[in-house]
């Protein structure tokens, strides 16, 4: 999928007050701000369609391959991101491109972009702005639903967790599937689309593949680990991150198996609402990289009845410090479906 450049591509009025934005040939009128962070925006917004008995046919449906991606009431999120310079454009443009490889319901479509230049103001000194357009969840993240739930002491049921456990799972699967595997290098609470339904577990999705990179990587020298480790400080939220990415060896066989530790660390904050490690944090004299390089996870008081010791089993099955021993997606999925057989109602 490539970018465009031509100023027509994406033209905004006034985005921050509302108004109305054109990416490529479709018109959005901003409804309000969802969220923002660094330098980039995320905001609700809603088709604009001059002929409403054509809509199935024209806009964005003409665009969007998949039509279960399409809105029913045309609202969509649009990531607004200002770049200031050619490093920042190339890591939107990767952004784009690695999005564009993957199709499957657990992982969130990019469903169209554009990239525009414009000249600096005052105001800023960025020179270009891409926009983004995604399909919308408002129910929130994984970390977002954990941080409400923990205000009211309140738990996932067992089930809950390994349905949800289970589509990142089958998201990652499709990642680490491709030729060659892509790790998404930032798996985490924040990360993951929560959308409830009635009678059945939270729909889980996928988000934000800005570090999403061809997972196997070799590395022979001093300078590789430490340009690793540095790359993965950026990229690679700290609670959540593999042993590997802290202290690397110069002599290393980097793979997907990244990723299963930061899917641990998830499914333990979907028991208990934080990383294994974040009390490492809160702790005089504590360090969250020693935590994490030996493995020292604690159990906090959960539910009433707890959690299954299985599942901390599971957990720590999945924390293996040593990256050669730890499973790979395809034996978690196995695991999981047995956990599910035996513990969902």
């Amino acid at each position: 999928m490539g970018c465009s450049f031509s100023g027509l591509n994406a033209l905004y009025d006034a985005v921050n007050g509302g108004g109305d934005v054109w990416i490529n040939d479709n018109r959005f009128r901003i409804v309000r701000q969802l969220g923002e962070g660094g330098f980039a925006y995320v905001y609700l917004v809603k088709e604009v369609i001059s002929d409403a008995s054509s809509a199935s046919s024209v806009g964005l449906a003409k665009k969007v391959k998949d039509p279960s991606h399409l809105s029913d009431d045309g609202t969509y999120a649009m990531k607004k991101v200002l770049i200031q310079n050619n490093e920042q454009l190339e890591l939107v443009r990767e952004e784009i491109r690695v999005s564009s490889l993957f199709s499957h319901p657990n992982l969130l479509p990019l469903l169209d972009h554009a990239i525009i230049a414009i000249k600096p103001t005052q105001e800023g000194s960025w020179n270009h702005e891409a926009y983004l357009l995604f399909p919308v969840h408002l129910d929130g993240t994984l970390l977002d639903n954990s941080n409400a739930m923990k205000a009211k002491k309140e738990f996932f049921s067992t089930s809950d967790v390994l349905q949800i456990f289970r589509q990142l799972c089958a998201g990652l699967k499709h990642m680490h599937g491709l030729v060659p595997p892509y790790a998404h290098n930032d798996v985490k609470p924040g990360n993951v689309l929560l959308t409830q339904r009635k009678g059945q577990a939270p729909l889980a999705i996928l988000m934000d593949f800005g570090s999403a990179r061809p997972a196997r990587k070799q590395i022979r020298s001093r300078s590789e680990a430490l340009q690793l480790q540095e790359w993965a400080s950026e990229h690679c939220s700290a609670p959540f991150r593999a042993p590997e990415l802290w202290d690397c060896p110069s002599d290393a066989d980097i793979d997907e198996r990244t990723d299963i530790w930061s899917l641990g660390c998830t499914l333990y904050a979907i028991m208990y609402g934080v990383s294994p490690f974040e009390y490492a944090l809160g702790e005089s004299g504590g360090s969250l990289q020693l935590a994490i390089i030996n493995a020292q996870i604690k159990w906090p008081a959960g539910p009433k009845p707890p959690y299954p010791e299985a599942l901390h089993q599971f957990v720590t099955w999945m924390l293996q410090p040593q990256a050669a021993v730890r499973p790979q997606i395809d034996d978690i999925i196995i695991h999981v479906d047995k956990l599910i057989s035996k513990f969902s109602q």
